[in-house]
């Protein structure tokens, strides 16, 4: 498929909890997207940028203790300095963004996991973000037991969030699937399929988005 640039930038965010196959399945859709010839960007929160990398190293490695609200906080400033690095300019050039995280992610980790005030985070998020929001979400759905096993399987030093126990990760499973629920622009994944079978119902699924929505002009 040969495509013409895009009418404008789109915004696609990847979610789910760790070991769901999100870093998977944002690789697979900028290399499907790519060969396509549509100008894409593949970045992630945390971390995608000079001060994120800072910030990134302090809230996994946490050499110094991180209370709640303070690692919401450095969540946000992450957020703030990707949006203006990354984000922004390549939506500005009507390129593809696919980021694998984004304001969700702290509205099921920190908003429902560790319990904080869900309008505020709301609030935080609009302000940081510019008023910008994903034209779509991808939400990779799968169990607390199949994500805990496939952590298990990796190699290197978990995360911070990795080592949390797994009651926390239930209230942010519960979390992602109550914010998810009614959203018209959130896309369902069934994480238990294949990463090839979620790339191929994903990829249907933005396409058609960009079809419908008049967003690319096909080469004759």
């Amino acid at each position: 498929m040969n495509m013409e640039t895009l009418t404008r930038g789109i915004l696609i965010a990847v979610e789910g909890i760790d070991g769901s196959g999100k870093s998977t399945l944002a690789n697979k859709l900028r290399d499907s997207f790519q060969k396509e010839q549509f100008p894409t960007v593949l970045t992630y929160e945390p971390g995608d940028t000079k001060l994120g990398k800072q910030l990134r190293k302090t809230l996994e490695e946490k050499p110094v203790p991180v209370c709640g609200q303070a690692e919401f906080l450095l969540y946000a400033a992450d957020r703030a300095q990707h949006f203006v690095d990354v984000v922004i300019p390549a939506l500005t050039q009507k390129k593809i963004v696919i980021s694998d995280r984004m304001s969700d992610s702290s509205l099921a980790y920190q908003g429902y996991g560790r319990n904080f005030d869900l309008s505020l985070i709301t609030m935080i998020n609009k302000w940081v973000m510019h008023d910008i929001k994903p034209d779509i979400t991808l939400y990779i759905k799968i169990s607390t037991k199949s994500a805990v096993e496939r952590l298990k399987k990796r190699k290197g030093k978990p995360s911070s969030m990795e080592q949390e126990k797994e009651a926390f990760t239930k209230l942010v499973v519960q979390g992602f699937d109550t914010i998810f629920a009614n959203r018209p622009d959130v896309i369902i994944l069934d994480g238990e399929q294949s990463a090839e079978m979620l790339h191929k119902i994903a990829h249907a699924n933005i396409i058609r988005f960009l079809k419908d929505k008049k967003l690319f002009h096909e080469k004759k």
